[in-house]
């Protein structure tokens, strides 16, 4: 049963995978570590300042990989039935893609409030004023987002810069680096096509190739953890693509540098 106000909580998930639902919408921000969601049948990494949107009634799984924090915010409906305002911030924020990327100034509010909650945890009205000024900053972070975009039809490439960076070691979909914007994937892949030059594969794959060469450089990793650490499906791949990419294989490419 949900409670009968805005509920916040700070928690870690377990490692083994679970699977439930619930009558309540909810609000996840990663705050430590990494955890992983699957919405919609759209699988994700969430980790700090990423987030997720949880619809009521819907089943979703989730797991925590290592020692990880998010914090929870729970939204019984009868509360923002008694609250028309919050009712349509909410309503806003759960139009949006289910995964979400917060900008610094965001991410250092969350920081600054759960906080505030870790060191009163039976406060409840301070935790409910946290969740409810964190819903509000929320909706407005992600209409100001919106905006210059629509006027210019730019891409706030800072953001997918940052999610391609805490996934790089996986495989990034199209639709996860759209989700990361708030755009479809098909006027996600027209614009960033526009706007930079390249397919977002491509883009993906030039990051990839610019943190091997950083690895094979500065670092003391063998080529096969290298190829993990870049998100390569295996040591062989990875030497194919490097090799076919810059003329030399990354064996060469470390004695030479």
């Amino acid at each position: 049963m949900a409670s009968e106000f805005t509920h916040s909580q700070v928690i870690a998930l377990p490692n083994h995978p679970s699977l439930h639902a619930h009558d309540y919408r909810q609000v996840v921000i990663g705050l430590q570590g990494q955890t992983e969601f699957e919405l919609s049948g759209r699988g994700s990494l969430v980790g700090p300042g990423q987030g997720c949107l949880v619809s009521e009634a819907e089943l979703h799984a989730f797991s925590g990989i290592g020692q990880n924090e998010i914090l929870v915010i729970n939204l019984p409906e009868s509360v923002l039935l008694g609250e028309s305002s919050m009712k349509q911030k909410v309503e806003a924020l759960f139009e949006r893609d289910v995964y979400f990327q917060l900008d610094a100034q965001a991410q250092t509010l969350v920081k600054a409030l759960t906080g505030e909650m870790i060191a009163n945890p039976h406060d409840v009205i301070l935790g409910r004023a946290c969740a409810d000024t964190l819903l509000c900053v929320m909706e407005r972070h992600f209409r100001d987002q919106l905006a210059p975009r629509r006027q210019g039809h730019r891409l706030n490439m800072d953001i997918i810069d940052l999610y391609i960076r805490q996934h790089i070691s996986r495989k990034i979909s199209v639709a996860q680096m759209a989700g990361s914007v708030f755009l479809a994937e098909s006027q996600f892949h027209q614009l960033f096509k526009a706007q930079v030059g390249v397919t977002p594969h491509q883009y993906v794959l030039k990051k990839r190739f610019e943190l091997a060469l950083e690895l094979l450089s500065t670092s003391q990793l063998n080529l096969a953890q290298i190829s993990d650490s870049c998100g390569f499906s295996s040591q062989s791949g990875f030497t194919s693509a490097f090799s076919r990419h810059f003329g030399v294989s990354p064996s060469r490419y470390r004695h030479d540098h």
